[in-house]
């Protein structure tokens, strides 16, 4: 039987599926939900613990033009030094349209492996 090495901590990868850059340790994609390797174990992990998370929304007046918006992300290091910007949306909001916005930083501790509950339907 093949041993799976352990990924080094950080290391990204591009989802086959969704193309979405992740986490290299993960079984199961957090952005689409597919399986990425065959694990008969393999779920969706819970995170150690989010020590971020903020969610705020804008609303546009009833009347008037429409608004555009971009959501910008930007992560720095500890000397302060960007290490990554990106747009990650845009969009337009119309007269009387609102828009949430949620960001939530979660941390995995290696060989954590803690399965998200599924509710009665399968989610």
């Amino acid at each position: 039987m093949k041993q799976v090495r352990p990924a080094t901590p950080g290391t990204a990868r591009v989802c086959p599926h969704c193309k979405a850059t992740i986490l290299e340790s993960a079984s199961v994609c957090p952005v689409c939900r597919h399986h990425l390797r065959f694990d008969p174990n393999a779920t969706e992990r819970r995170p150690t613990l989010t020590p971020l998370r903020v969610e705020g929304t804008i609303r546009h007046p009833s009347v008037g033009e429409p608004w555009e918006y971009t959501v910008m992300l930007s992560i720095r290091n500890d000397r302060g030094e960007e290490v990554i910007r990106q747009v990650v949306g845009v969009g337009a909001l119309q007269p009387a349209e609102q828009r949430t916005f949620t960001l939530a930083v979660d941390v995995f501790a290696p060989g954590d492996s803690k399965p998200v509950e599924k509710d009665g339907n399968g989610r």
